[in-house]
């Protein structure tokens, strides 16, 4: 018995700080010397040690069908070089295991801005059109060993998304 996969386009929207709330916050430059305020990275680190460091990544195009979540901290992707690149996301739903297939957007982050998601937001990317992009990542030490719940829609719906 065969299953066919079914790839599902999600529309992606330029981030901004509206579009964004439900899933993280989106932070652009701010003078040198502003005060702490809600415009800046509302982080959630106190579980473990924070670990910041960049990741090299490699021709990740715009499809997926694996996203994923972290429940004890919270998470902030940005690109180096001011490259533009794209992340799907699906807001906190911390007492079900899966995401709600209808509440995952698509997101175009340009290369002037950081994100920062919430707990527990599903996330799938950062993918990219160029051929390789470094990002900047800030979340625990051991984030991808103890808190890294990943959903396969493959097995579970056989659906594949591509951002456009």
């Amino acid at each position: 018995m065969s299953t066919s996969k079914t790839v599902q386009q999600l529309q992606a929207q330029w981030v901004t700080s509206e579009n964004f709330r439900r899933y993280g916050q989106v932070i652009f430059a701010s003078q040198d010397g502003k005060a702490y305020d809600q415009e800046d990275a509302q982080l959630k680190l106190e579980n473990g040690i924070p670990r910041f460091y960049i990741m090299r990544l490699q021709k990740k195009g715009r499809k997926f069908h694996k996203i994923t979540r972290h429940l004890q901290c919270t998470q902030c992707l940005g690109s180096l070089e001011g490259k533009d690149w794209l992340i799907a996301v699906c807001p906190p739903n911390n007492d079900l295991n899966e995401p709600a297939l209808e509440d995952i957007a698509a997101f175009f982050i340009p290369g002037n801005c950081f994100i920062k998601l919430h707990e527990g937001t599903w996330h799938a990317g950062p993918y990219f059109d160029h051929e390789a992009v470094d990002f900047y990542n800030l979340e625990l030490v051991d984030t991808n060993v103890v808190d890294h719940f990943t959903h396969d829609f493959l097995k579970s719906h056989q659906l594949e998304f591509k951002m456009v």
